[in-house]
């Protein structure tokens, strides 16, 4: 009975040590070369871009003007402008969000999410942190294969011509 007790509480103790909040920490300790207030991401951004980008929020599906934008251009941050996504790399995925299958390299920084249960693989701004969405293994399978999923309230569209 007490070496069950003893594991009993050990495993406790392992499970605690390995927790989702734990993840986070890690995550959030990354540095950013754009570093702001709170109060002033808040200032700057729309009530469902702050959310979004410095929450973590997911925008309704099928919500962004950009899910259908068939336009030549750069996607890049609504927060702090770094490009991000390519049009020649977005995809109709048929989710509601705009979809990409890949991102500039090093400009995109990836996080682990536990928040539905499961892990999934979340996407930033590697310039201001900002929480774009996440990238899944259900993509374009002739390309990457993958799927940026991404709240189009993170983005801000640059035309190739004007």
């Amino acid at each position: 009975m007490k070496l069950l007790s003893t594991i009993l509480i050990l495993s406790a103790l392992f499970m605690s040590c390995n927790s989702p909040a734990q993840k986070r920490v890690e995550t959030s300790s990354k540095k950013f070369s754009v570093v702001k207030t709170d109060a002033q991401w808040k200032a700057e951004l729309s009530p469902q871009a702050y959310q979004v980008l410095r929450h973590e929020a997911t925008e309704p599906a099928f919500s962004s003007s950009l899910n259908n934008n068939t336009q030549e251009g750069t996607y890049v941050c609504a927060a702090c402008d770094n490009p991000l996504f390519k049009s020649e790399h977005k995809f109709d995925s048929g989710t509601g969000w705009p979809s990409f299958d890949r991102e500039i390299e090093g400009n995109v920084a990836f996080s682990t999410d536990n928040k539905l249960g499961y892990t999934r693989v979340e996407e930033h701004c590697a310039n201001c942190g900002g929480h774009l969405g996440h990238v899944f293994n259900d993509g374009p399978k002739k390309t990457t294969g993958k799927r940026h999923c991404i709240n189009g309230v993170a983005l801000k569209f640059i035309p190739t011509h004007e």
